[in-house]
């Protein structure tokens, strides 16, 4: 099931945010070994997951997480503006139209055919999502094996600037159009989504 909730405080079942900041936790922080905030011993949550996030967030048939993403308005602070501006060769991409994609997160439990159908299906969920709400472009930041494989997904993607060191990482910003014709050229970059074809949009409570 695709669920796509506004705010922490959507009425949304609990089990599905605990499981996605939980599913965070496992792969930025005990996995990635990332330096962010931990709650309670268990959650992923920082400065960002507030009432301007946007969650879209795949599960199973018992609720458990597949895969998740965030996204942030780039009119508000957000990572790449507030951490990483210098990875921008010509300022920050920002305007109403403009989400920034944060935490993309496939769960750890996932075996690796399962990882790419999940994979596939949180992409064509974030395009379909922009497309219904009029977002023009998406931005985000990105270890650069994982940007080689976001640049193979046939969408219009651009690097922001050269790719630099960041704490041992090399880090590249980058930015997506998105349009009428993004569906089409994931498709025949063979980007498909053949399952959760619910939608739940909840509006913040």
């Amino acid at each position: 099931m695709l669920t796509i909730t506004h705010s922490p405080a959507c009425r949304v079942p609990d089990h599905v945010l605990r499981n996605m900041f939980a599913a965070r936790k496992a792969v930025f922080v005990d996995l990635l070994k990332w330096d962010v905030p931990v709650i309670a011993g268990r959650y992923e949550i920082d400065q960002f997951d507030d009432e301007h996030a946007i969650y879209i967030v795949l599960t199973g048939t018992s609720g458990e997480h597949l895969g998740s993403a965030r996204l942030l308005p780039t009119t508000r602070p957000h990572l790449l503006d507030g951490l990483y501006p210098f990875l921008c060769e010509d300022g920050v991409p920002t305007g109403e139209t403009i989400f920034e994609i944060t935490r993309f997160c496939l769960d750890r439990s996932l075996r690796a055919a399962e990882r790419r159908t999940v994979r596939n299906n949180l992409v064509r969920a974030l395009v379909d999502h922009a497309l219904r709400h009029g977002l023009t472009q998406f931005t985000a930041i990105a270890e650069m094996g994982w940007f080689q494989q976001i640049l193979a997904f046939g969408w219009r993607c651009l690097p922001l600037g050269l790719p630099q060191e960041v704490d041992g990482a090399l880090l590249a910003a980058f930015s997506i159009s998105i349009d009428g014709e993004t569906p089409r050229l994931l498709d025949e970059a063979g980007i498909r989504s053949d399952a959760f074809r619910a939608v739940d949009e909840l509006a913040a409570a």
